[in-house]
C-alpha cells in the first residue's frame, strides 16, 4: 500500500472525531467510541497488529484516563473546598479590587498565573487551576475553558520544568546516534529557537482570548469590545514573554514559562491597580446577568456567595491555597532538591501487558491531583473549616467527575491505539508516523510551513507536547536535513506547533471541560479554540520558513509574506476598531444636535 494511502486511512479516527465531536456536536461520551472503534480495525485488518497489543494499548490507556481522573477529582476538590471556606468569595473580591473588567481579569489569571501553573507542573494543570478559579470568580464555565485553552500553547513547550524539550525533543532525537555526541547542547540550542517563535506568535495570544470571550459570550456578540484593550493585551503579553525568551536562551528550558509567568504576574498586577494602559472603570466590560446566560455556558458547578464563618477572611488567607500548590508543585519537580526522587520512588507498575512491550505506570505522588487533594486538606485547617463543609466538597467533586470517566475510557485508549500501530506484520510504521511522511512527500520543500500543523496533530491525538515531540523530532530533524535547512529550526516548529495543539486536544478539553461540570460540550470548545490554533501554527510555519529559506530565497518568499499578511491584518483591525471608537463620540453629538 502506498505512502499515499496509508496517510488518508491514518486520518480515519481523526476525521471521525471532526465529524461527530465537533461538527455533529455529539458529547465526547458518544463521538470518542466510535473513533476508538475505528482506530481498532485499522490497527488489527490493515496494520496488522496483534490483538494482544490493540488489547494492551487499550489497558494502558485505561491507566492514563484513571490518572487523568485523579487529577480532575484533585482540581475539583480544591474549588469546592475554597468554595465551602468563603475564600473564592474573598478572592473574587480581590479581583475586583485589581479591576471589575472581566477583559483584564482573564489576562492576569489565565495568561499569566496559567503560564506560571503550566512552567511548574505541565500536563494540563493550568486548566484545573486557571479554568475554576475564572469559574469562582464569577465567568461562565465555557467561557473559563475557552481561555483556560487557549492559553495552553506559549507556556507548554518548557511546561512541567522544561519536560516537553528534555523529555520530548531530547528522547526523539536521540533515537539517531549520528546526530550529535552531545544531545542536551543540541536540544538547548533547540529550545532557545523555540523560545523565539513563540514570544512572537504568542505575543496576541492574550488578545485572542479576550476578542473571543467578548465576541462568544458579551452581551454584543462582539470581537470589538475584546480588542478595546489592545495595549494592556499586548503589554501583559510582553510582560511574560521577554523574560520567558531571555530565560530560555541563557539558562536553558527548565524555568522559561514559570518565570516569565511570575515575572509577568509582578509587573502586571501593580500595573493594573494603578489603571496602567486600561480602559477607565466606567468602561469595564462585565458579562450580563447569569440570568440571560445561554443555559450551554454552565455546567454543573454552582459556585455560590459563601462567607467565611468569621464574616471576613484575609486576602493573603484566601490565596494561600493556590500560592501552596505552586510551591508544591515547584519543590517536586526540580532536580535540584530531594522531593523530585522521593515522590517519584513510589510506582504502580503493569509490565509488559499480555505479554508486549506496553508497560503502564502511575506514580500517585509525583501526580498534580496528590498536590491538589493535600493542599484541600491543608486548606480545611487554615480557612477553619467544619467538618460538614469537608464532606459537602468531597462528596460534590465525586459527583462531578463521574461524567468524565464516560469520554476519557474511550478517548484515551483510542490515543494509545494509535501511538501503539507500529510494529505489525503488514510492515507500516505507525498511524501517525505514516500520516506525517505523507504530508511531508506531497509538500517537499514547503515543509516548513506543515511542520508547526504535523506537531499540532501529535499533540491533538496524544493529548501531549512531550508525546507529540518524542514521536515527531527524529522524523522533523531528517525532513529538514533532506529539504537543505536548518534542522534545529524545523524540530522548534515542531515543538511550537506541538504546543498549540493542546488548545484542541480532545482529552485535555475533556479534562477541562470536567472539572468545571461542563461534560457533554467538548465539541463546542474545539469549535471556538480552533481559530487560534491554526493562527498559531500557520503563523509559526510562515515564520519559520521565512527563517529557513530567506537566504537562499531572498527576503520576498511565501513565508515572510504570510507573516506580514497575518501581522498586517492584526494591526488593521486593532487600528480600524479604535478610529471607529473614536469617532462614535462624534457621531453621537452630532445625532443630538440635530435633534436640539
Amino acid at each position: 500500500m502506498n505512502t499515499g494511502t496509508l496517510a488518508i486511512l491514518s486520518l480515519m479516527p481523526i476525521v471521525a472525531v471532526g465529524i461527530f465531536l465537533v461538527g455533529l456536536r455529539w458529547p465526547a461520551s458518544k463521538a470518542m467510541p466510535i473513533s476508538y472503534i475505528v482506530a481498532v480495525l485499522l490497527a488489527l485488518f490493515v496494520w496488522q497488529i496483534p490483538g494482544a497489543t490493540v488489547a494492551a494499548a487499550s489497558v494502558n490507556g485505561l491507566v492514563v484516563a484513571a490518572t487523568l481522573l485523579y487529577i480532575i477529582f484533585g482540581a475539583i476538590l480544591l474549588l469546592n473546598t475554597l468554595q465551602e471556606s468563603g475564600g473564592i468569595k474573598t478572592i473574587r473580591e480581590g479581583f475586583i479590587g485589581i479591576s471589575p473588567d472581566r477583559r483584564i481579569q482573564v489576562i492576569i489569571v489565565a495568561w499569566l498565573f496559567g503560564s506560571f501553573i503550566e512552567g511548574s507542573a505541565g500536563f494540563g494543570t493550568p486548566a484545573a487551576v486557571a479554568v475554576p478559579l475564572l469559574v469562582g470568580l464569577g465567568f461562565p464555565a465555557m467561557a473559563a475553558v475557552v481561555a483556560g485553552m487557549v492559553i495552553q500553547s506559549t507556556p507548554v513547550s518548557f511546561g512541567a520544568v522544561g519536560t516537553p524539550m528534555l523529555v520530548g525533543v531530547q528522547t526523539g532525537l536521540s533515537a539517531d546516534a549520528s546526530i550529535t555526541d552531545n544531545f542536551l547542547a543540541l536540544t538547548t540550542t533547540i529550545a532557545g529557537n523555540v523560545a523565539i517563535i513563540h514570544a512572537i506568535v504568542g505575543t496576541l495570544v492574550p488578545l485572542f482570548v479576550v476578542a473571543l470571550m467578548t465576541r462568544f459570550f458579551g452581551k454584543n456578540k462582539s470581537f470589538s469590545e475584546g480588542l478595546q484593550v489592545w495595549k494592556f493585551a499586548l503589554f501583559a503579553a510582553l510582560a511574560m514573554t521577554i523574560p520567558y525568551v531571555i530565560v530560555a536562551n541563557l539558562l536553558g528550558p527548565e524555568f522559561p514559562s514559570m518565570i516569565g509567568g511570575l515575572a509577568g504576574l509582578a509587573i502586571v498586577v501593580p500595573a493594573a491597580k494603578k489603571g496602567f494602559l486600561m480602559p477607565p472603570k466606567e468602561q469595564a466590560w462585565d458579562f450580563e446577568e447569569k440570568s440571560n446566560w445561554d443555559p450551554s455556558w454552565t455546567g454543573k458547578i454552582e459556585i455560590k456567595d459563601v462567607a467565611h464563618k468569621s464574616g471576613h477572611m484575609s486576602m493573603v488567607r484566601a490565596w494561600t491555597p493556590y500560592l501552596l500548590v505552586g510551591l508544591f508543585l515547584v519543590l517536586t519537580r526540580l532536580k535540584a532538591l530531594p522531593f523530585l526522587d522521593w515522590v517519584q520512588a513510589w510506582t504502580i507498575e503493569m509490565a509488559n501487558i499480555f505479554g508486549t512491550e506496553i508497560t503502564a505506570s502511575f506514580q500517585p505522588l509525583y501526580s498534580p491531583g496528590s498536590v491538589f487533594i493535600l493542599v484541600a486538606l491543608i486548606t480545611f485547617v487554615i480557612h477553619q473549616m467544619s467538618v460538614q463543609s469537608l464532606k459537602s466538597a468531597w462528596a460534590h467533586s465525586a459527583k462531578t467527575m463521574i461524567p468524565a470517566s464516560a469520554a476519557l475510557i474511550f478517548t484515551v485508549p483510542m490515543v494509545q491505539v494509535f501511538l501503539n500501530s507500529g510494529g505489525g506484520t503488514a510492515g507500516y510504521g505507525s498511524m501517525p508516523m505514516e500520516l506525517a511522511t505523507g504530508v511531508a512527500n506531497l509538500t517537499g520543500d514547503l515543509w516548513p510551513l506543515f511542520s508547526s500543523f504535523v506537531g499540532g496533530l501529535g499533540a491533538f491525538i496524544a493529548g501531549s507536547n512531550t508525546v507529540s515531540n518524542m514521536m515527531f523530532s527524529l522524523f522533523q530533524y531528517n525532513v529538514g536535513s533532506q529539504i537543505g535547512v536548518s534542522a534545529n529550526w524545523i524540530v522548534a516548529l515542531q515543538a511550537v506547533g506541538g504546543a498549540a495543539g493542546n488548545m484542541i486536544c480532545v482529552h485535555n478539553v475533556v479534562a477541562a471541560c470536567a472539572v468545571v461540570g461542563l461534560v457533554g460540550k467538548e465539541g463546542d470548545i474545539i469549535r471556538k479554540t480552533i481559530l487560534p490554533f491554526l493562527y498559531y501554527a500557520t503563523f509559526a510555519g510562515g515564520l519559520g520558513y521565512s527563517i529557513v529559506w530567506t537566504a537562499e530565497k531572498g527576503i520576498f518568499n511565501i513565508g515572510t509574506i504570510i507573516v506580514a499578511i497575518i501581522s498586517t491584518f492584526a494591526v488593521y483591525m486593532i487600528a480600524s476598531n479604535n478610529r471607529r471608537l473614536t469617532l462614535e463620540p462624534i457621531g453621537k453629538e452630532r445625532r443630538y444636535k440635530s435633534a436640539k
